[in-house]
């Protein structure tokens, strides 16, 4: 069965400055396709998302524009998520450039990073809200204590179809499944969300992590969203942080072997190409 990897990151260093990496030596450097084809030989991973990299905020529209020049070279590259400041003037402008990247599908600003009350500003959902207007949706990459931000982000923004990164990027190591399990039966219950299973070993033990200690967040995001509204997400290159790209993805196979291939077509590729339009 093939896969499309819904979170995959590409930077460059020598070409736009990631301000973040600095602070991860282990993630400051450059990573190419080439690494990725590397990381991914042997998945069955047949079409990727590029996801927006945290580059530093003058260089959005670039970074999305080099990896639209990528894309076109690659096809496996099917779609682009790229930056955006929706707490800024000037959001549509910057969505107007975007549409001109045949590849774009939605834009993401990282708000785990971010003061709680930035996604809460009246001009974030007003500028959200022009997401559909240009065929677009929002990646949600927020901690799991900022759930009820997103919440209620989502509340306000009812055409926006979001989906949320790394099952809400939940305390793996410290086991805190509550009041984690709550917010994301309250996310769910909101038909304009879907939620994306990545990142979760770079949330568990770095050294130690196994794939059961991945299943009670599983489990409860499938049994929350239903395999109609989960896609898969690899995370590459963050996710080296603990594992190799081939062991998360061998530990979701694991965690979902006996779901029947039906349920499994829709987590691998069939929901990820109908959300993101691939």
């Amino acid at each position: 069965m093939y896969l499309v990897d819904t979170h995959q990151h590409l930077w460059d260093l020598d070409r736009f400055p990631y301000s973040w990496c600095a602070g991860i030596p282990a993630l400051n450097r450059s990573f190419s396709l080439a690494d990725y084809s590397a990381a991914s030989a042997g998945l069955q991973i047949a079409k990727t998302v590029f996801m927006e990299c945290d580059v530093d905020e003058p260089n959005a529209l670039a970074e999305a524009r080099m990896i639209q020049n990528l894309a076109q070279r690659h096809p496996s590259i099917s779609g682009i998520v790229a930056s955006g400041r929706p707490e800024h003037g000037g959001f549509r402008g910057h969505l107007e450039k975007l549409a001109e990247l045949a590849s774009v599908r939605g834009v993401r600003r990282v708000l785990h990073t971010q003061p709680d009350r930035l996604s809460q500003e009246p001009l974030f959902a007003e500028n959200l809200r022009l997401l559909p207007q240009f065929g677009l949706s929002f990646d949600l990459c927020v901690l799991a204590r900022q759930l009820p931000q997103a919440i209620d982000l989502v509340r306000r923004c009812p055409e926006v179809s979001f989906i949320l990164d790394h099952c809400g990027v939940p305390d793996v190591r410290g086991r805190a499944l509550d009041p984690w399990r709550a917010h994301i039966s309250d996310l769910a219950a909101l038909p304009n969300v879907t939620c994306k299973i990545s990142g979760l070993v770079a949330y568990a033990d770095p050294v130690n992590w196994s794939a059961g200690d991945l299943r009670p967040w599983i489990e409860h995001v499938l049994a929350q969203f239903g395999w109609e509204r989960v896609v898969w997400g690899g995370d590459w290159p963050v996710c080296t942080l603990a594992s190799t790209l081939a062991r998360w993805t061998e530990a979701t196979r694991e965690l979902t072997r006996g779901a029947g291939e039906s349920k499994l077509e829709k987590l691998f590729h069939v929901n990820a190409e109908r959300i993101y339009r691939i």
